[in-house]
């Protein structure tokens, strides 16, 4: 299991997270988190507690929508924000090569590349919430404020 924590998407996700606060920890799960539905089960917690970091690309950018697990992130209401015509989740590689992770394990933190975040209002509703610390077996679990504060993101009204 510690192996998981070897590996370089991990560190550079558990380095950024403790530089915002050293207490907050990775746990590593025996089962795979890649879905929210799966962490959910694996934590025993609510899947809307479970922060799904998705990366849209919209123009000529990407922006990173950090969405409740048991909602969908609304290609509509991200057009209006953005004032963008073409937004489409990114692919694989493009996910890889702008925040350094694969999917399945994305890090709300720790990106290769500074992008815009929004964060779904709907996680407010949790006392914690637990994201992918960049790999589909490692999370670590945030309060609210701090997430918004360790992602600089903004709350938006981004899901359907």
């Amino acid at each position: 299991m510690n192996s998981i924590l070897n590996k370089e998407p991990v560190k550079r996700a558990e380095k950024s997270i403790k530089e915002f606060d050293e207490n907050l920890k990775i746990l590593c799960l025996e089962q795979t988190a890649r879905t929210a539905q799966d962490a959910a089960t694996a934590l025993g917690c609510n899947v809307g507690a479970i922060v799904k970091s998705l990366l849209f690309s919209a123009g000529n950018s990407f922006v990173l929508c950090l969405v409740s697990g048991d909602k969908r992130c609304s290609l509509n209401k991200l057009k209006k924000i953005l004032d963008e015509k073409d937004i489409s989740m990114a692919n694989p590689e493009e996910v890889k090569k702008i925040t350094g992770y694969t999917i399945g394990g994305v890090s709300p933190t720790g990106h290769l590349v500074k992008t815009k975040i929004f964060i779904d209002k709907n996680l407010k509703n949790f006392t914690s919430v637990f994201a992918a610390a960049g790999h589909p077996n490692a999370v670590f679990e945030i309060d609210f404020e701090n997430l918004k504060a360790l992602t600089s993101g903004e709350v938006k009204e981004i899901t359907e």
